[in-house]
């Protein structure tokens, strides 16, 4: 990312259940100030946002810098349109139902855009990473859970309840119960918390987590090893269902588990192989190319889409027409 010539900079939130990271960022990506805090999600939906605007106003006090607009990606179910977290997981205290974005305008006093995290997670690298240039993309983030994501005609499309997307809570992967409480969804195989129950189911073996059955994989453990594989076929699968109805050929992947790419990719090739498209294009899986960065990158290319009507950020960036 090159460096922009001028100080304008909107904010973008990170806002996740255990860490919250605000960016001051310009125009082109390049980012002026960041910092990091524990999000205080057990003190309530007020107490979060008090927090994100708290750190705002010291990163606009102490880089002299003044944020134009406030982009979210935050955990939940969110309503765009209204500015509020429709739903949440136990973990949030008095989540579901806050007027996250009016809460927060009124504390940084600017406008206040949110989003679902996954849904910033694409956006950030339609914009800045690996999907530069796409127009038509899905977005997995293969985590604790499984979120999904996806982009159609350059905008990221959340559906008329904010759900789009959510490849994590397709059916048809057997009946192991999922996190939602319902049995059978992608989550079940793919996510870094399932990798570590099926690790245990088929080893006998406790796993601290999908990094941790990463590490036996790739010492030869066959268990570890067949574990991976049906978390990659699973993922493949679902890919191609999704991409087969919406007719989209790219695909990012990030999140936590990505750090198991190297095991996760080879049988995901496979059930892309022999499952091609109707439309005879094959599928592009991306990796995620900005880290842990991408929702905060793209919440902050939210805000600065908020602000194209502005007759003075008429050149503000876009979404580019092709990948």
């Amino acid at each position: 990312m090159v460096e922009s010539s001028t100080n304008a900079v909107v904010a973008g939130i990170d806002l996740g259940g255990t860490k919250t990271t605000v960016v001051l960022c310009r125009r082109d990506g390049s980012i002026a100030a960041q910092a990091t805090i524990a999000t205080p999600a057990r003190e309530g939906g007020a107490a979060m946002s008090a927090a994100a605007s708290g750190l705002v106003k010291e990163m606009e006090s102490s880089s002299g810098l003044h944020a134009l607009a406030v982009g979210v990606g935050a955990a939940g179910v969110i309503d765009q349109k209204a500015g509020v977290v429709t739903a949440a997981s136990a973990s949030f205290k008095d989540w579901a139902g806050f007027r996250l974005a009016a809460d927060l305008s009124a504390r940084v006093g600017v406008g206040v855009v949110i989003d679902n995290d996954v849904n910033a997670f694409l956006r950030g690298e339609m914009a800045y990473g690996a999907l530069i240039g796409c127009t038509d993309a899905v977005g997995i983030m293969l985590g604790t859970g499984v979120g999904g994501a996806l982009a159609l005609n350059g905008s990221v499309f959340a559906g008329p309840r904010g759900a789009a997307g959510e490849i994590g809570h397709t059916p048809g992967f057997g009946a192991l119960p999922c996190s939602c409480g319902q049995q059978g969804h992608l989550e079940t195989l793919a996510s870094g918390r399932s990798i570590a129950l099926r690790y245990t189911e088929r080893s006998g073996r406790a796993a601290n987590g999908a990094a941790q059955v990463a590490d036996f994989a790739r010492a030869g453990d066959p268990h570890a090893l067949a574990t991976f594989d049906a978390a990659g076929r699973a993922l493949g699968q679902a890919i191609v269902t999704t991409a087969t109805i919406l007719d989209v050929q790219d695909v990012v992947v990030g999140g936590g588990v990505r750090g198991a790419w190297d095991l996760i990719e080879p049988p995901l090739a496979k059930m892309l192989e022999h499952n091609m498209p109707v439309s005879g294009y094959p599928l592009i899986v991306h990796p995620g190319s900005l880290g842990g960065s991408s929702a905060v990158l793209g919440s902050a290319a939210a805000a600065w889409e908020s602000l194209a009507h502005s007759p003075e950020l008429a050149n503000t960036m876009k979404v580019g027409s092709s990948c």
